[in-house]
């Protein structure tokens, strides 16, 4: 397949800039719908009617799936790691900042590729790979840090629930990667993109609804305008479209070309951070925030 891949040409690029400034922007609209409805609940209803869609499109098209085949237990691994990840976002996101969780969740690649190389000797890492490696632990290293030595009068209360949410953004990196490992070492890596992500929606919308209604949830009685709005971008943009044509550059065009604009989205959600939830941005963390940044390109990074 990959002699069939080609570079990125414009339409390419445009539009991993704009899947990088959606997803950027992911943790943003969840923060901003909490208040109405939890995040945890956000995320087990948009994954449940994102899954709904993806299995329409499955029947429109005609595209192959089956829930008797090989890809059954890989697509039910898979899930339950997507439904981890994103319980660990949202409690995470209680606790720290859309800006924090946007740096430390994209470590994932980090992860990802140190498991590929113990995995997979294709994907065995250079000599950069590994200087990216250690540029992101630094960076990660140095962002909390600034929880640890504040010095702008928060409160010592303030500091822990910080680097509580900044470690569970971390365990959520961790969980990521472990998914597309699961994915890169099963049938899921020859399967229809709609059928992982069909898997990874419906097991994680169970997964997370569950969790709610027995932590003794319901579905708010009263909605605004923010919480709907919110909830139709993370489920529709986001784990429908965005998703969906992630799979569908991927099929078309180099994975390792792709890969490099993964930096860009935890500046983006940076951005959206501040601008639109105005949260701090101490002068360790964005020095942590651009050695992660640094070593995610150096990550991804392949000889030609």
């Amino acid at each position: 397949m990959s002699a069939h891949r080609k570079n990125l040409d414009g339409f390419a690029i445009s539009l991993m800039l704009l899947l990088c400034l959606c997803w950027g922007l992911q943790q943003v609209a969840v923060k901003l719908a909490a208040p109405v409805i939890s995040a945890p609940m956000q995320l087990g209803l948009r994954s449940g009617l994102a899954a709904v869609l993806v299995l329409l499109l499955i029947v429109v098209k005609k595209i192959p799936f089956s829930l008797r085949d090989q890809h059954v237990w890989p697509g039910i691994a898979a899930g339950v790691l997507f439904a981890l990840e994103f319980l660990c976002i949202s409690l995470g996101l209680k606790y720290t900042t859309a800006s924090h969780m946007s740096v430390f969740l994209y470590t994932a690649p980090i992860f990802t590729v140190l498991g590929l190389h113990w995995l997979i000797p294709a994907e065995r890492l250079q000599p950069a790979q590994w200087l990216g490696i250690l540029s992101a632990f630094a960076g990660v290293a140095i962002a909390f840090s600034g929880a640890l030595f504040d010095t702008s009068g928060n409160s010592q209360r303030d500091m822990t629930d910080m680097l509580i949410g900044d470690s569970f953004g971390v365990v959520a990196a961790i969980l990521w990667s472990a998914t597309t490992i699961t994915i890169r070492k099963s049938s899921l890596s020859e399967a229809e993109p709609t059928t992982t992500l069909f898997y990874q929606l419906a097991v994680g919308a169970l997964i997370l609804l569950a969790f709610v209604f027995l932590r003794g949830e319901s579905l708010p009685t009263q909605w605004n305008m923010t919480s709907i709005i919110s909830l139709f971008f993370q489920t529709v943009i986001i784990a429908f479209a965005s998703y969906l044509t992630w799979f569908w550059l991927m099929r078309r065009y180099l994975a390792s070309r792709l890969s490099v604009f993964s930096f860009l989205t935890p500046l983006f959600g940076v951005a959206a951070g501040v601008i639109l939830m105005h949260d701090p941005i101490s002068p360790r963390f964005a020095l942590g925030a651009i050695l992660v940044c640094g070593g995610i390109v150096l990550v991804n990074f392949r000889r030609t």
